[in-house]
């Protein structure tokens, strides 16, 4: 049996099977998934089998259950360090700053946040997982019912948890909500849709209620209490259980504050349908600058810490501008709709003439001329069943003109039995909706050019935002009795001064303004250029001026160098060939035309950003042949650009450009005195729409010790977005395969056959939530890992986290310019009770700077806090790439880089949705096995190839 749609779409009809997933329908107000559902059980030790629950009793009932086996006493746990009585800074040159934090009053209450349990669902008792509704209908409860809620407001986080201050007159509170108008295009059990449609429209089957309506039972169940004054806890620093819920239930105000704004939320960034706040990013996505906002406890107390920050949203308009933008055709006939199908998909429409919304759920298989539907009719006592084509129903009997559609697939936003179609040119996307796709490279390029905020620009965009967002009349901040200041935080900074630095010839220099300059300087230890060749990937340039070139700059600079031995063009054939069939060709030119194995390649690629050739080309010379090699896209070529193209090249092949001055003498506090390894360690995950893509974990480790300059990479596969590293200790029978060992082995054998003292990590990209994880996982791996090479060694641990992905900026109280390098901030707006500091080690030159923030977790060595700023600050300048000082820790930045290159050694696998399951490599608990990366050949293997 068959219905059209009240709204006017065309479906068939079935009868309706209970209803277990209901219609999901994203909101504008909620843009992530709920952050409260429980994590997966922990995995099982290695030699461990579970037994059934049944079995175990019936066993225990019969016979005395066995001693338990004698087991090793469980290790205490780690707990994150508080700031020592040394650890704040005093060098430097004192500067005045304001920061994006406003200061927060809060009066002393007795009072409880009661945590109530909300459980939705419709009238047949099934829950509603219609991601957003909850929203809109727990304002018409509060509206409907605020007498029996004895008129309390509340702080509703748009999934299971309301919070309210004081407790509700009942501990179990059930209510009815009926929404007049959902707009989920959800239809009623039994509706034949409206009388629209079909000839004889007044004598169809009655609708039981207004299509619209929608009735939903609400149950709020007591959960727990946390006291008010656990915030005043939080702004001490005391943390527990009951202090972040209570900054958590702040939070969650705001958020609920934005809500009903009718703002995109996403985490603590709230984004208004402001057009002046959108920038075309081309291929129908726009970049959307809000603001994040939160509540901090701050050495100074509860601060609010504002910033900007920006998304990318869908293009709002007509679904046809957004396929054609999107796939960059100029006709619908050119729209490649199996792309286009993966584009749609759970976006959200409006459709005319109704103006009713829905969420596209796909396409239909064939063009709305010639997709079917039976469409069922009533004529007096008799029923009629009428094929009819989309395309006819709309045209014929809704009237409705259609321009281009009749040959271009329908929109389907019914469910996946039940389907819903209208044709492509009266949907219309909505505003405010989340690309969560990948960008390409020129997006993400247009998207951080207009972005940048210069300092005062961007100081002024926070002010207004803390007016425009009129905190001051939320009714729960006025009932937690939150008072938010309305200018930033004046606080103090120290500027700590650049170190000394070291070229060749004994010449010593200091860095001005972060920066120096190597021009008429030779590099203070150079490797030599020789049996060298120049692959040239169909890239057009004049090769000869360009090695001409290269060997002029490079004997300037004290290099070592040859002319190449030959130099292989690809043959104009191959431009068009598979990738890995063109690197294949090359490599057999190589052999045919060299007489041995070359130590270098110079390779010429045709692009600049994500050139297909760059990751087979990469893999083959590092992991099979063990060639080192530079790749560059000979556009703009100058002098300056040869010559850091020629720090890269001389790092890579065993030579140094600089050092610090102290470096050189052997003189650096504490890390000098005892051998000590330097680790930086990182995780890369797939870019967003790449969610099956294996993470890339990166060890990075110092050698040469008392060398700081000098560093190797080793580098795994793990769990897509998995953030904890599983592969630092990687025990195979009496063997260990982890990352820290070979780093280990290699420090050793490079420092004069010693072993570290002292084992300082720099660890990137966790959050404050995973920060007891890496003192309690990691680094007992990594402990784990020394003890497998010597049982007896007890070396000394320092844990440092650096944190790029946070919301404090500092700003200049008399200068519109960007805070100066070696600006380091310990004071007032830092942890209250934790070891952290804040510091801008790099010049902003464009944009406002982003300062690191720096986490102590563990410290065995003993930094004061002076000692560990200027340490940190050191290596800032040891980044053997530029002649800057960067924004972190040199291993850190390298630990990145060298993530990136090796995974693009799998980059261009075919990886489909199962990819994961090829291959052999280590699984986490319910995973498909993760393909290892290949391991770099053993010639190249302690370079610093991902200079």
């Amino acid at each position: 049996r068959t219905q059209q749609n009240s709204e006017g779409g065309a479906h068939p009809r079935r009868r309706r099977p209970p209803r277990r997933n209901s219609h999901r329908r994203m909101d504008p107000h909620d843009g992530e998934p709920a952050a409260d559902e429980l994590p997966p059980p922990p995995p099982l030790p290695p030699n461990v089998v579970p037994i059934i629950a049944e079995d175990a009793a019936a066993a225990s009932e019969s016979e005395p259950p066995p001693p338990p086996p004698p087991s090793k006493p469980a290790k205490p746990r780690r707990h994150i360090m508080a700031r020592p009585p040394n650890g704040l800074g005093k060098k430097g040159q004192p500067i005045q700053l304001l920061a994006n934090h406003y200061k927060v009053s809060v009066k002393p209450s007795e009072e409880f946040f009661n945590h109530y349990y909300v459980n939705l669902k419709y009238e047949d008792d099934t829950p509603v997982d219609s991601k957003g509704i909850g929203r809109k209908v727990l304002d018409k409860l509060q509206h409907t019912y605020h007498s029996e809620l004895a008129d309390k407001d509340f702080a509703y986080d748009g999934e299971k948890s309301l919070f309210t201050i004081g407790a509700l007159p009942q501990i179990n509170n059930e209510f009815i909500v009926v929404l007049e108008d959902i707009g989920s295009g959800k239809t009623a059990a039994g509706s034949p849709g409206g009388n629209n449609g079909s000839p004889g429209g007044g004598d169809q089957k009655r609708v039981r209620r207004p299509y619209q309506a929608k009735t939903f039972k609400v149950e709020l169940n007591f959960a727990a209490t946390i006291p008010m004054a656990a915030i005043g806890h939080a702004i001490r620093g005391q943390e527990s259980e009951h202090s972040l819920e209570a900054l958590r239930v702040l939070d969650i105000i705001l958020r609920q504050h934005s809500a009903k704004q009718g703002c995109l939320l996403v985490r603590q960034s709230f984004f208004h349908n402001n057009p002046s706040s959108f920038v075309d990013l081309g291929g129908g996505v726009m970049g959307c600058r809000g603001f994040h906002s939160s509540f901090r406890g701050t050495q100074s107390g509860l601060s609010l810490n504002i910033d900007v920050s920006t998304t990318m949203i869908v293009k709002p308009g007509p679904v046809i501008d957004f396929l054609l933008a999107n796939q960059k055709v100029d006709h619908p006939d050119k729209i490649d709709w199996q792309k286009a199908k993966r584009a749609l998909k759970n976006l959200r429409i409006k459709t005319t003439p109704a103006n009713s919304e829905f969420k596209i759920v796909g396409l239909s298989e064939r063009n709305c001329n010639e997709q079917m539907f039976p469409l069922r009719r009533r004529n007096g006592d008799t029923t009629e069943t009428v094929e009819i084509t989309v395309y006819d129903y709309f045209v014929k009997n809704r009237g409705i003109e259609l321009r281009y559609s009749g040959n271009l697939p329908c929109i389907n936003a019914g469910r996946p039995k039940r389907p819903t179609y209208f044709p492509v040119e009266l949907c219309t996307l909505v505003p405010l909706q989340r690309y969560t796709k990948a960008l390409s490279t020129m997006q993400r390029t247009s998207l951080v050019e207009k972005s940048r905020q210069k300092p005062h620009e961007r100081m002024s965009t926070l002010n207004d935002a803390l007016k425009r967002s009129n905190y001051d009349a939320d009714p729960m901040l006025k009932a937690c009795g939150i008072q938010i200041a309305q200018n930033f935080t004046q606080i103090e900074g120290r500027v700590l001064p650049a170190p000394k630095l070291k070229a060749g010839n004994g010449e010593e220099f200091f860095a001005r303004n972060g920066r120096w300059n190597i021009a008429r300087k030779k590099l203070i230890r150079t490797s030599s250029v020789k049996r060298w060749s120049v692959v040239n990937f169909s890239a057009r340039c004049d090769l000869r001026g360009l090695v001409q070139d290269l060997k002029r700059v490079a004997t300037g600079m004290g290099l070592e160098y040859e002319d190449p031995h030959t130099v292989i063009e690809e043959s104009p054939s191959l431009r068009r060939a598979p990738v890995a069939r063109r690197v294949e060709e090359m490599f057999a030119q190589i052999k045919a035309k060299l007489p041995g194995a070359p130590l270098f390649l110079l390779c010429l690629l045709p692009e600049r950003k994500n050139c297909e050739v760059y990751g087979p080309w990469k893999k083959k010379c590092l992991a099979d042949f063990g060639i080192v090699t530079q790749c560059l896209a000979p556009q703009r070529v100058n002098d300056q650009y040869l010559s850091n193209l020629l720090l890269k090249i001389n790092a890579k092949l065993g030579g140094l450009n600089t050092l610090l001055q102290i470096e050189a003498a052997r003189a650096i506090p504490i890390v000098g005195k005892v051998p000590t390894i330097i680790l930086g360690m990182d995780v890369s995950h797939g870019q967003p729409g790449q969610s099956d893509r294996p993470s890339i974990a990166a060890v990075v480790s110092s050698r040469e010790w008392p060398l700081i300059s000098k560093y190797r990479a080793t580098v795994h596969t793990q769990s897509p977005k998995q953030e904890m590293m599983a592969s630092l200790f990687k025990p195979r029978g009496t063997e260990d395969d982890g990352l820290i060992r070979e780093s280990l082995i290699d420090f050793y054998t490079s420092s004069g056959k010693r072993k570290p003292d002292q084992v300082i990590i720099f660890r990137d990209g966790v959050s404050e939530s995973q920060f007891t994880q890496v003192i309690n996982i990691e680094l007992e791996q990594i402990i784990e890992a020394c003890k497998c090479l010597d049982d007896k060694w007890e070396p000394k641990f320092t844990v440092i986290v650096a944190q790029k992905n946070h919301h404090t900026r500092f700003f200049q109280t008399n200068s519109p310019e960007n805070v100066p390098p070696g600006t380091v901030v310990d004071k007032q707006v830092c942890h209250p009770k934790n070891f952290d500091f804040y510091m801008c080690a790099h010049a902003g030159m464009i944009g406002t700077s982003r300062p690191t923030h720096y986490h102590v977790l563990h410290d065995e060595i003993g930094f004061s806090g002076d000692e560990l700023q200027e340490f940190v600050h050191s290596l800032s300048y040891v980044y053997q790439r530029s002649t800057t000082a960067i924004s972190v820790a040199a291993p850190i930045a390298y630990a990145h880089l060298a993530a990136a290159q090796v995974g693009t050694f799998m980059k261009f696998d075919d990886m489909s949705d199962t990819s994961s399951s090829q291959g052999g490599g280590h699984t986490s608990v319910g995973s498909a096995p993760v393909p290892e990366l290949p391991r770099l050949h053993e010639k190249v293997r302690s370079s610093m190839f991902f200079c």
